[in-house]
């Protein structure tokens, strides 16, 4: 008997999405189970995925997923001191925004201000320049294992973990996600998986609907505090265009509220004034940036910095966490962090290949 036979089986998994009826964290684990040891067929992983985008995931379900994800992966073990002070700032991508690498550059910034970042993320999918492929171009070796990550988090305050790399299991899933190229539970799951344990998140959805759901699960992995947010003009993450709804997570405790940029003090800006292109471009975008460039891109590099500011509790409000966010970038502290972050990583790369 196969593991999904536990759910029942991939007919009977897929018939039960189609009729809009959701599964329980038992079966969602399952059939995550599933795909994440082979078992599963190409086909029956495109339905699956399919199917649960098309009737929409749940707080359950994404909790049964996310802890067969979790045990699948390989881990990142900081020391607990860090980890109590860890934080992680993600997009959910696939909002077709093409924007700048907004939350690495705001990563590195938050780094700047003296918060350890630990951060989760991919090659793109969607868009010209994912998370891994704008670090690489900066000179950064992203292909680390998990003491190298912990090394670089440890001396220079930013560390980042290469999904491909400790989500192996991801490999099964990866040619139905190119070849249907829509968002599917796997953009959800993939920034609560983040291999170390923090404590901190900010993580931005394209898709409002999918916040309130996230929230409640990110609270199954131990983080203290968390934001869900989601830009308007429906970007995955705080947006320069509008007001934009988060919702908090803050010891198991759940409120609402909105963020506007022009309220702060920030011009106004559409999505094509932070528009990105390849990872050289970007790369380029962000030294600019650190060299003391202003505009649009400065900013909401800046508005996204402070939300992980405010998160991780070095800022009460938003305008404070602004503030610090601008110094980090004018003090030339987060320039700091992106030089040590590039010799200290190639260094534990050439490290692994001894």
């Amino acid at each position: 008997m196969s593991e999904i036979d536990a759910a029942g089986s991939w007919p009977q998994v897929i018939s039960q999405l189609l009729a809009g009826k959701d599964l329980s964290a038992s079966h969602a684990g399952a059939a995550m189970r599933s795909v994440l040891s082979g078992e599963a067929t190409p086909s029956q992983i495109t339905a699956f995925i399919v199917a649960l985008r098309a009737k929409g995931e749940t707080e359950l379900e994404l909790e049964g997923m996310l802890a067969e994800v979790r045990r699948a992966a390989e881990r990142v073990f900081l020391s607990d001191e860090i980890s109590q002070r860890a934080l992680d700032i993600v997009g959910t991508g696939g909002d077709h925004s093409h924007s700048v690498n907004v939350s690495t550059m705001a990563g590195l910034v938050v780094a700047g201000a003296k918060i350890p970042v630990c951060k989760h993320g991919s090659r793109a999918s969607s868009s010209k320049s994912g998370a891994a492929d704008v670090l690489e171009a900066l000179g950064v070796a992203i292909e680390l294992d998990g003491v190298g990550v912990a090394k670089c988090v440890e001396e220079t305050g930013f560390g980042f973990c290469f999904a491909q790399r400790f989500h192996p299991a991801f490999r099964f899933t990866g040619p139905s996600r190119r070849e249907i190229g829509v968002p599917t539970v796997f953009n959800l799951l993939g920034p609560m998986a983040n291999p170390a344990q923090i404590s901190y998140m900010v993580v931005g959805v394209g898709d409002p609907v999918a916040a309130s759901v996230m929230a409640k699960a990110i609270t199954t992995r131990g983080v203290k505090r968390a934001w869900v947010v989601h830009g308007h003009g429906s970007m995955d993450e705080l947006s320069l265009s509008g007001p934009c709804p988060v919702v908090e997570v803050n010891l198991g405790k759940t409120r609402e509220f909105e963020i506007n940029a022009t309220s702060l003090g920030l011009a106004h800006a559409d999505v094509a004034a932070v528009r990105g292109g390849s990872p050289k471009d970007n790369a380029k975008i962000f030294r600019d940036l650190l060299d003391g460039e202003k505009g649009p891109v400065r900013n909401i590099v800046a508005l996204n910095a402070a939300a992980g500011i405010v998160v991780a509790g070095k800022a009460d409000d938003m305008s404070q966490g602004l503030e610090i966010a601008f110094e980090s970038i004018d003090s030339g502290a987060a320039r700091d962090v992106l030089d040590e972050l590039i010799r200290v990583s190639v260094d534990a790369a050439k490290q692994m290949a001894q």
